[in-house]
């Protein structure tokens, strides 16, 4: 899905291997808190979140400790804010993402679509980018279930079910308090989690 931008016809969005060249040649430098999103080079809020909201980077790492833990042996492994590559015009960073594979079997590349099975955001003041642009992102590009850990609002929001084509997911879910979470690890397999466990 090519992106648009009505507020003007005169920009032209950078594809996936654009942005990667602007790495190598070092226009960009490695780690620059920057995600290509629709083509266009945006400036993490992540960092501005860990200082005003050190919730942010609690919930991170509560959540990478439980899954690393819950899917030790199993045939994926969890990736923390780290890039997946969505071609053609997005590589976006998740705070986390269940990926298909080892770790080791992206030595020369970051993960793409079909490698992905959930992407996770912690979001604060990111919140309605997370909602918008990146749950059109993740679900044009057919990832299976995408998940937004919501702060603001001490829920956690679930999408799955995408529609590539329209860019959306078909089936979403908002759980809070003693409510339970299945993130999927496979097309029938899930682990289940309590909300209360996740968020601070």
């Amino acid at each position: 899905m090519k992106p648009t931008f009505p507020e003007s016809r005169e920009i032209v969005p950078l594809t996936v291997e654009q942005y990667h060249g602007m790495l190598a040649a070092g226009i960009l430098a490695e780690g620059e808190p920057i995600e290509l999103l629709n083509g266009l080079l945006v400036r993490k809020s992540r960092g501005e979140e860990k200082t005003t909201h050190p919730h942010h980077a609690l919930v991170v790492s509560k959540m990478t400790m439980l899954l690393v833990a819950a899917i030790k042996g199993m045939s994926c492994h969890v990736r923390v804010q780290s890039p997946v590559t969505l071609p053609p015009y997005n590589e976006p960073e998740p705070d986390l993402a269940i990926i298909n594979g080892p770790p080791t079997a992206f030595a020369d590349r970051h993960p793409g679509p079909a490698d992905v099975i959930c992407a996770i955001e912690v979001a604060g003041s990111s919140l309605e980018r997370d909602r918008t642009v990146k749950q059109r992102i993740y679900a044009s590009t057919g990832i299976p279930q995408y998940v937004i850990m919501n702060l603001i609002d001490s829920r956690i929001e679930v999408f799955e079910k995408p529609d590539s084509a329209k860019g959306r997911y078909r089936w979403r879910a908002e759980l809070a308090g003693d409510k339970e979470i299945g993130l999927l690890l496979s097309e029938n397999g899930r682990l289940t989690f309590s909300v209360a466990d996740w968020l601070p």
